[in-house]
């Protein structure tokens, strides 16, 4: 198994078979963060892109205060919470074309969205939950992912975000506690 060295050293050298092992090994990680974030394939896939070029221009001033993955974690949560905050700045005619395509054709909103590994019978339970999850505060729901989804540990999600494991641990009690007041009358019905 190849360690951070050596894919470092790999990137360095600009040998076309490093890049494609690169991209092999971190691509299904880097995407499968961005599409939990911004819950829309085609964003995530471009996400993804620009994580690579970013990766591939900046190795160089890779510092390692942190693991690989760790900073390619960061790099992909970053640009995909810039990807969400560049949609919120859209001008009504660009939102028009993002639902529905410059053909008119409806396309996949983050309403409609349910993670591509969800098996068919459980897709309205993900769907909900999703749908749950989007509504978290941002660094919430970014720490509920990586460590849900991603199965990063709070330590290495504390290196990602540049926090402490504590401001993670609280982060993710909010989190659960959130999610919890969302579903449970979803899943038991309204008290009275």
């Amino acid at each position: 198994m190849k360690t951070d060295a050596d894919y470092i050293a790999g990137l360095k050298s600009n040998e076309r078979k490093a890049y494609a092992e690169f991209v092999g090994v971190f691509a299904p990680g880097i995407y499968n963060v961005a599409l939990n974030i911004l819950q829309r394939r085609e964003e995530a896939e471009e996400v993804a892109q620009d994580v690579f070029m970013k990766v591939f221009q900046s190795i160089g001033s890779f510092d390692g205060s942190c693991s690989l993955k760790t900073w390619i974690y960061r790099i992909t949560v970053n640009k995909s919470l810039d990807m969400l905050r560049q949609r919120k700045r859209k001008t009504p005619w660009t939102v028009f074309v993002n639902l529905f395509g410059e053909d008119g054709e409806e396309k996949e909103t983050a309403v409609d969205f349910v993670h591509p590994g969800i098996q068919m019978e459980q897709k309205e339970e993900a769907g909900i939950l999703f749908a749950a999850i989007d509504k978290l505060p941002e660094r919430q729901r970014i720490v509920f992912i990586l460590y849900q989804f991603e199965d990063l540990s709070y330590k290495e999600i504390a290196s990602t975000l540049k926090t402490s494991v504590s401001a993670v641990d609280s982060l993710m009690s909010r989190a659960k506690k959130q999610l919890r007041e969302q579903l449970n009358p979803l899943v038991y019905g309204s008290v009275r």
